[in-house]
């Protein structure tokens, strides 16, 4: 349907008085849901959770507006007369009744790819297995500096789909976009895309790596002349990959090298957007933690020179980014005992990330849902570093079946039990960090309300 991307107004007269059907209803099917409703759709909304389950904001919302829900049960098929599908990211697009209707030519589409058929706007598009979230927002915050308007959504909160819904206008959006987002794309083009990095993740989604490798590099596929991809090339997964979409390609690394347009030396920015000209920024006043932070800020120098952002305008936005929640947040000190919150570290290679940053003695509190990755490489690093494992969830026992033999771990219960275990456990100059490498999702309803719980569960034990 999207084929030639018509323009914004075309789009929205081709769903009036078609029947869409929504899978889904999180916030992007919810979104999805109102925004089809509003240019006049005939939209039924599904999800396999009991009405109990969903969210009463979106449910009152839809009702009002007069939307139909089904909720409660597997989606079995698609009716005849569906002219359109359109999914949530959590919803897989290899469920048998999405693989009938694609037999039956129903076009199936998820959010990322109906919001980019209705909005006429230059995309950036952030995409990686850590770093995300991060990126986006330093994207964000330097559009705002710079002056320039952009709306900042994606898998970070808010769809874009909520942007067409909105009414305001921005020179730019700003979208942090996953790999479950990737896999239903069709003629998705964002004017800058940017891959941070791939390690393991969502293998049991995916299947396996390659295909999670090759939904990832999906982001810059139809991508062509005047466009740009920034690749992270110090990154095993993406070195070797071979662009040649026509597109600008800038490559950046930690080290100096080349074939890089961007990478670090001592305290210091080097990078060229056109191969010419260089600029120089400082590293000094940053507060980011890492040296994957680092890597994370040359994709955003890129970004900038690729936008004529100023030097100073980007100089001003590494200096004044204080991080996101949940991602190495020093959450609290006592008797020279440090917490962090790191539980937006949801999959291996992020905990490992957070473990070599953070100076030892460390007691490392993870676990959660096990997303199919191997655990042998966190405990190798946290070899001489880490001094305790404390571990919970339905992962808790692989883990502590892991690091046993080699570092003491042990599995508790609940999070409060995790953490007044690491302080009995821990010295002066200890640091306890909550870094899962899981997902969140066999005991909280996500990632947020998992740090909420450690955080509060640390004021309670530090507080007697």
């Amino acid at each position: 349907m999207c084929t030639d991307k018509m323009n914004a107004m075309m789009q929205k007269e081709w769903f009036r008085h078609k029947k869409i059907l929504v899978v889904g209803l999180g916030i992007s099917g919810f979104e999805s849901a109102m925004w089809l409703h509003s240019v006049g759709a005939d939209v039924l909304v599904t999800d396999v959770q009991p009405l109990g389950e969903i969210r009463s904001a979106y449910l009152c919302e839809l009702d009002m507006a007069g939307i139909s829900v089904q909720a409660g049960m597997p989606l079995e098929t698609v009716p005849d007369d569906t002219d359109m599908v359109v999914i949530s990211p959590g919803v897989s697009p290899c469920m048998d009744a999405l693989k009938a209707a694609r037999k039956r030519e129903i076009p199936v589409i998820g959010e990322l790819e109906l919001a980019f058929c209705v909005i006429d706007r230059p995309i950036i598009a952030v995409t990686g297995t850590n770093g995300k979230t991060t990126v986006t927002s330093l994207i964000g915050s330097l559009l705002d500096n710079a002056g320039i308007s952009a709306f900042v959504g994606g898998n970070i909160g808010t769809p874009l789909i909520a942007y067409a819904r909105g009414g305001k206008d921005a020179d730019y959006l700003v979208a942090e976009v996953s790999s479950f987002q990737l896999e239903t794309v069709h003629t998705f083009t964002p004017f800058i895309s940017i891959i941070l990095n791939i390690s393991p993740d969502h293998l049991g989604r995916h299947g396996n790596f390659k295909t999670y490798v090759n939904t990832k590099l999906g982001i810059y596929k139809n991508q062509g002349p005047g466009q740009h991809i920034i690749i992270n090339d110090e990154d095993e997964s993406l070195k070797a990959v071979n662009i040649d979409s026509g597109a600008v390609v800038h490559r950046y690394g930690f080290m100096p090298d080349k074939m890089r347009h961007a990478f670090i030396d001592g305290h210091y920015v080097y990078a060229s957007a056109d191969g010419a000209s260089e600029h120089l920024f400082s590293l000094e006043r940053c507060r980011l933690l890492g040296r994957h932070n680092q890597e994370n800020i040359l994709a955003v120098v890129m970004c900038g020179l690729i936008l004529g952002i100023g030097d100073h305008v980007i100089q001003k936005t590494i200096d004044e980014f204080r991080g996101l929640p949940n991602r190495l947040e020093r959450v609290a000190e006592k008797d020279g005992i440090v917490f962090y919150n790191d539980s937006k570290a949801t999959n291996i290679d992020s905990a490992i990330k957070a473990v070599l940053t953070l100076d030892p003695p460390i007691i490392l509190i993870a676990g959660g849902r096990h997303k199919g990755a191997d655990y042998g490489p966190l405990e190798k690093v946290s070899r001489g570093r880490v001094k305790m494992g404390i571990f919970l969830g339905e992962a808790g026992d692989m883990l502590t079946e892991t690091f046993e033999g080699s570092i003491p771990a042990v599995k508790v219960n609940t999070m409060e039990e995790a953490v007044r275990r690491a302080y009995a456990c821990a010295s002066c100059g200890d640091t306890v960090l909550l870094s899962p490498a899981c997902s969140s999702f066999d005991m909280f309803s996500d990632y947020v309300h998992r740090g909420r719980a450690f955080v509060e569960a640390v004021k309670k034990v530090l507080n007697g």
